[in-house]
């Protein structure tokens, strides 16, 4: 059975590097990095998405106000995750009969599914300075991965959507529904590792959630980026130790250039 360390490196502070080896030297082989609220705000857009859905049903009969089908559509998420397909569906169900008198509720439904889907063809893409920092990555020969949680279809959407598969390599693509692995669970990390054909200490993964990106990633034996910014896991202090914290992924090009030594572009 595979042994992990409670975290690595067993110190806290911030990195430290073997004897001999300075902070502008170590070496940076492969960097992985998490999807929802690292590489897009996805709380933000969700909420965005889902109004828009609603006005989109308002429009075509829902008797209802935007702030009341809102507080319900929430509560729908929250009951039954946000990977449930019949979100709208329900939604109406709960809603008072007079909300939908008159109507047709499947057409309410499609015109609600449509507008969140429009919502993701206009909105769901790369910062442009986050794609720039891709790219001057993979022209500076570091390789790039994806570690996710989700399911893969709805994962593998946001990583075309993004244009994320322009930079990371297809080998490196994990996510949790298709590994059989969830990122509560250091295998998941040792698995990337392996998969990456590299030494842990050599590897950075990116991510949001202080247990499940930082604290697994370290007990793996990864450095850690801890996207804090100003997600709904901001607030939540990790167990280990993260290896520098950012608010924002372009606040990583100083670091892999400082601290690693990689031949970036400063901007």
């Amino acid at each position: 059975m595979l042994t992990l360390p409670s975290c690595w490196p067993p110190h806290h502070g911030f990195l430290r590097y073997p004897d001999g080896v300075s902070a502008s030297t170590a070496r940076l082989d492969t960097v992985f990095w998490d999807i929802d609220d690292t590489m897009f705000t996805t709380t933000v857009f969700a909420n965005r998405a889902r109004e828009r859905a609603i006005a989109a049903m308002i429009e075509r009969g829902l008797k209802a106000s935007p702030k009341q089908v809102f507080a319900e559509l929430q509560a729908v998420v929250e009951e039954f995750g946000s990977n449930d397909d019949r979100h709208y569906d329900r939604l109406l169900k709960r809603l008072p009969p007079e909300a939908t008198a008159g109507t047709n509720r499947d057409l309410l439904v499609t015109a609600g599914v449509i507008a969140y889907h429009e919502t993701k063809w206009e909105e769901l893409r790369l910062a442009p300075s986050t794609a720039r920092l891709l790219a001057d990555l993979c022209a500076a020969d570091v390789r790039l991965g994806v570690i996710s949680a989700g399911l893969t279809h709805k994962q593998m959407e946001k990583i075309l959507r993004l244009g994320m598969d322009r930079y990371v390599d297809p080998e490196l693509i994990l996510i949790t529904d298709q590994v059989g692995v969830a990122k509560s669970n250091p295998l998941l990390y040792r698995i990337a590792v392996d998969a990456a054909g590299v030494s842990a200490e050599h590897t950075l993964h990116v991510g949001d959630h202080p247990h499940k990106d930082v604290d697994c990633a370290k007990r793996a034996g990864m450095r850690v980026a801890w996207h804090r910014g100003d997600g709904k896991y901001s607030k939540t202090e990790p167990v280990c130790e993260p290896d520098h914290i950012v608010d924002s992924v372009e606040e990583l090009r100083p670091i892999f250039i400082e601290h690693y030594g990689v031949s970036l572009p400063p901007s």
